[in-house]
């Protein structure tokens, strides 16, 4: 797909950590800014990669000190309609620029099949490119 042309603001999340509250953050975060205009682009690092291999990117989890939490946590994301994250991605595609990118070493260390994430994401990056597509970026958020 290559590096994206756009002369809009970017926006790079890099999004490593892949509880369910730290991916809705991702989702929402580029979701909005993509509404708002800009060039998004989530950066998927290890654990996220990992979720996503294994088909479990809308699954709902929580770190476990707020395990306590999840029950009703869940029954209010369902109460209220919350989108999946994978719904958020597809949404952020559909009202702006938005691209998932998987970081190729990610794909080594975290022992997934590497064809079955490079199909699930825009494009598979070693961190060299990824920083120069990062470099100089409106705003870079770590998740």
């Amino acid at each position: 797909m290559g590096e994206s042309v756009s002369s809009n603001p970017r926006f790079i999340i890099y999004a490593h950590n892949a509880t369910y509250d730290k991916l809705h953050q991702v989702a929402t975060l580029g979701l909005t800014a993509a509404a708002m205009g800009k060039d998004v682009t989530v950066i998927l690092l290890f654990w996220t990669i990992k979720k996503l291999a294994e088909g479990k990117i809308n699954v709902v989890d929580f770190p476990p000190e707020y395990q306590a939490y999840h029950d009703e946590v869940t029954r209010l994301l369902t109460e209220r309609k919350v989108p999946q994250i994978s719904e958020m991605f597809e949404e952020a595609r559909k009202v702006g620029q938005f691209r998932l990118v998987a970081c190729s070493a990610g794909l080594e260390y975290m022992g997934v099949d590497a064809e079955s994430v490079a199909q699930q994401v825009d494009e598979v990056m070693g961190l060299p490119a990824i920083l120069s597509l990062a470099a100089g970026a409106e705003t870079t958020l770590f998740i």
